[in-house]
């Protein structure tokens, strides 16, 4: 991936936190993979993020990860940028999987705060230099507290942006005003992490978003952004509202991401596959009512 122009996103604007498509018999599926990737990109994502929440990363090898980030490069060339993620609660495992990612060919690592320790502000801070200090890869720090149970705090983020290798922010915090404060007093990309605030993220001057629904719907999301940039606000923010019904249900009806989302694109006939355990598939009804609130909201 060629280097973004001078205050261009990092990464792109639209990208898609992609499944990680399994066989069957629960085996990583690189044609599935590679296929499902070629799509998304044809039809808008300017970046792929695998190993991340809904790309199943806890559950896959580090030997799959650097697999997968292989074939997806070997699908979409230069056409899109790829992030992986690495992020574990073990500093030194992390720093590992930066250096096997940076092999394999990634554009950029996502890295999630420590979970289960909770590591306090400075220790996470000292995690993340560490991190961006063991390869020449960009970093896109990943603040979700509400599953790892630390928050990355707008004060460290702040003091974070001054390493020259953490460029972005995954932002899962649920905390609109801290959001704001960074982007006002940093030069970090932040990325909508929850398809909710797609717009308003990007309105108040984020970087654009890294979309779990983006899987099943890459092109609508994308128009989004694409209206907002034209200056037709009313016209973004009328696609946005009608993306709502399928973001609830996608990311808000009881089910992880990667369940929703693997299930419909199964229904639809496109690469995704079984969850890992200890994930179970979606029941009937679930997907029923996803495959509904999808037709209407594409043909609408």
């Amino acid at each position: 991936m060629t280097t973004p122009a001078s205050g261009a996103p990092p990464f792109g604007r639209a990208l898609c936190a992609m499944i990680t498509p399994f066989s069957a018999d629960g085996g990583l599926d690189l044609d599935g993979a590679q296929r499902l990737a070629d799509r998304l990109v044809s039809q808008g994502c300017d970046g792929l993020v695998l190993s991340g929440t809904t790309g199943e990363s806890p559950t896959t090898s580090d030997a799959e990860k650097a697999t997968l980030v292989a074939a997806v490069r070997e699908a979409v060339g230069d056409r899109a940028s790829i992030v992986t993620g690495i992020g574990t609660f073990d500093t030194r495992h992390t720093v590992e999987l930066a250096l096997e990612a940076e092999k394999a060919g990634a554009d950029g690592v996502l890295v999630v705060s420590p979970y289960y320790s909770r590591p306090p502000q400075d220790a996470l801070e000292e995690h993340f230099r560490t991190v961006a200090d063991a390869s020449g890869l960009p970093v896109a720090l990943y603040d979700i507290p509400g599953r790892t149970g630390t928050r990355i705090e707008p004060e460290t983020l702040i003091r974070l942006a001054e390493h020259p290798r953490i460029v972005a922010v995954k932002d899962c915090s649920y905390d609109f005003l801290g959001a704001q404060k960074v982007i006002g007093r940093t030069g970090l990309a932040y990325y909508a992490g929850c398809d909710e605030h797609n717009l308003a993220l990007y309105a108040v001057g984020g970087a654009g978003y890294i979309s779990t629904v983006a899987n099943v719907v890459p092109d609508r999301l994308r128009a989004v952004l694409d209206a907002f940039e034209a200056g037709d606000t009313p016209v973004s923010a009328r696609l946005q509202q009608r993306a709502t019904p399928l973001i609830e249900l996608m990311m808000a009806a009881g089910l992880p991401g990667t369940v929703t989302a693997k299930a419909l694109l199964n229904e639809l006939g496109l690469p995704a596959g079984p969850v890992r355990a200890p994930l179970r598939p979606a029941d009937r009804d679930a997907v029923d009512g996803l495959l509904a609130a999808y037709e209407e909201f594409v043909t609408d």
